[in-house]
């Protein structure tokens, strides 16, 4: 007997990743030898490496996960669908540190690996987490000859008013990081964007084997061993970043997460909780001396993509704290008559959209959004509507395909 598994419905091991939402997984026989009657139960169960990841199974749409199930598959081919997802808490450190296993009775019949990806804190990295993110980073800079170059395009003087003080500004950085997470992932499959948790202390981001250390003059030092130390930008090498806090701290003057989570007010409406923007968003840019403290410069240290995905980390716990998700919720939104084209829901965004001249930047970087092996959205030219429901939440074809350490399906 033999069997086909889909993870993600495709049999790629391109889409052999899962996070807290759940992912659409199929099963059928391809040789029924050694079977009798029309069908044939099979167990699904998940096989865990020391250490790595844990994955839940259930064989609906609905209902609760399970550690094993049991499905019910035809001898004549046909296909069974169930879902899959990890454990919640239970994140891989490895590609592949956790498996599906089918069996018949005690016997295994197939055993495909797969990994939970989660975007993790940075700060609790573990060393080969950490080395594999700075490579690939590091890969796609390619010391200014890499695609990162369109990423740092992206974010110019001339195209803020398409990310910054709108409506928009939480919807279009979660398209940005999102486009970046994939062209990563499309060079280590196993590398997820981490985040930097500005209101608590994380020293072990700014060592030199990570995200580096300022001297005086704000020049950040490398250990020999760390690809970033060939970091280019502009045509300039190195980062220049100059901390007014002591490293081994938080920066002060920002707002904490409880607070972050109460700009809402008592409403709880994205109107005032995109006040974030300004504190902590733009407390932490200014924690610093140098290009990340500047909107137009920002994206020169690459240090700018875990402080926003730590923005947007903290827009999805107000999302599930609230069940913000659904973009016909008015409170899920600011729809703001006079915004400007790129901030309201149906509005595609620029670059992705490819528009140019008016009141867009006179050129588009980048080409469409990148594509993913494991979710279908927000597709090649995202709405601000698209980045809402994250999870898929609403709409399970809205799922985005990241998830968080702290926050699990809602």
């Amino acid at each position: 007997m033999t069997i086909e598994l889909q993870i993600n419905n495709s049999t790629s091991p391109e889409a052999r990743f899962l996070g807290w939402a759940p992912s659409p997984c199929r099963i059928r026989l391809t040789n029924p030898a050694g079977t009798a009657g029309p069908s044939v139960d099979l167990q699904i169960t998940g096989k865990t490496a020391s250490g790595g990841g844990r994955v839940v199974f259930r064989a609906g749409a609905t209902g609760v996960f399970l550690e094993t199930i049991t499905v019910t598959v035809p001898t004549s081919g046909g296909t069974v669908p169930f879902f899959a997802s990890g454990k919640f808490g239970q994140a891989s450190s490895n590609n592949g540190d956790v498996a599906i296993e089918v069996r018949s009775g005690a016997t295994v019949i197939a055993t495909v690996p797969v990994m939970v990806r989660i975007r993790k804190n940075a700060n609790q990295l573990t060393t080969a987490e950490r080395d594999r993110f700075v490579a690939a980073f590091a890969k796609l800079n390619n010391q200014g000859q890499g695609r990162f170059k369109d990423f740092r395009d992206m974010h110019v003087l001339v195209s803020l008013s398409q990310a910054h003080g709108a409506p928009g500004f939480l919807p279009w950085h979660r398209a940005y990081l999102l486009d970046l997470e994939r062209d990563l992932q499309a060079i280590d499959p196993s590398v997820s964007l981490p985040y930097w948790r500005f209101d608590q202390p994380a020293p072990n981001v700014f060592t030199r084997d990570f995200f580096g250390e300022s001297d005086q003059n704000g020049t950040v030092q490398f250990s020999a061993t760390n690809p970033l130390q060939f970091w280019r930008t502009d045509g300039d090498l190195g980062v220049i970043r100059l901390p007014f806090f002591p490293t081994s701290t938080a920066p002060p003057g920002l707002l904490n997460e409880l607070q972050t989570l109460a700009l809402g007010g008592s409403s709880n409406t994205y109107k005032l909780f995109r006040q974030m923007e300004r504190n902590p968003h733009g407390s932490a840019h200014v924690s610093f001396d140098g290009s990340i403290d500047d909107p137009a410069t920002a994206p020169k240290d690459p240090l700018f993509f875990l402080l926003h995905c730590n923005v947007d980390r903290l827009w999805a716990a107000w999302q599930r704290k609230f069940n913000r998700f659904d973009p016909a919720v008015a409170a899920s939104f600011d729809t703001m008559a006079a915004s400007a084209p790129g901030h309201k829901l149906p509005d595609t965004m620029w670059p992705w959209n490819g528009i140019t001249g008016g009141t867009r930047p006179p050129t588009a970087p980048g080409g469409p959004m990148s594509a993913s092996p494991t979710v279908s959205a927000p597709g090649p030219q995202p709405r601000v509507q698209d980045l809402l429901d994250y999870q898929g939440v609403i709409g399970a074809v809205s799922e985005l395909g990241f998830d968080y350490d702290d926050a699990p399906f809602v």
